[in-house]
């Protein structure tokens, strides 16, 4: 019994059953964060219906709008991730911006300061250089690797060999 134990602890630890475990608890952690959002973006649009019934705010109606939005936006992020398992750099973008955005809006243009304002801006004019640059990026980076394959197959053999020589 005790050889057992131990055959199948040798077996857990080899390199693809930890890998395997590692992206079942990640996976775990991910679903447990949509069901989460999921319940606390139904607790807030039943808030922000219950405050139709008293006077309406512009301003806390359209930042409850947009909160709820960037939970959506969170929660397509999260399902992008348990499909593709990997993260969209885009939509993460997206979702900081919303959220600028919202912030501005919720504490409103006019009380901001001046520094703050540029301070946002700047923001804002980098997420989106990031978001517009990503495409052009990714595509060079594929021509690159499509135009020197044996370059990259040379830094293989070579990382192998120096493996094998350590």
């Amino acid at each position: 019994m005790l050889k057992g134990l131990i055959s199948n602890f040798n077996n857990w630890l080899e390199r693809n059953q930890i890998v395997r475990n590692l992206e079942f608890f990640q996976d775990f952690i991910i679903i447990s964060l949509c069901l989460g959002l999921f319940c606390v973006m139904l607790i807030r649009l039943g808030d922000m219906f219950f405050s139709f019934l008293s006077p309406l705010y512009l301003r806390q109606i359209t930042s409850d709008i947009l909160f709820i939005l960037i939970l959506v936006e969170l929660f397509r992020l999260l399902i992008d991730h348990i499909q593709q398992q990997r993260t969209s750099v885009t939509a993460a973008v997206e979702i900081t911006i919303i959220s600028a955005l919202r912030e501005v809006i919720l504490r409103g243009v006019l009380e901001i300061s001046r520094d703050q304002i540029y301070g946002i801006a700047v923001f804002l004019v980098v997420l989106t250089v990031i978001m517009v640059a990503l495409p052009w990026i990714s595509r060079f980076l594929e021509q690159v690797k499509i135009a020197n394959p044996e370059t990259t197959e040379k830094k293989q053999l070579l990382a192998e060999n120096t493996l094998a020589s350590d």
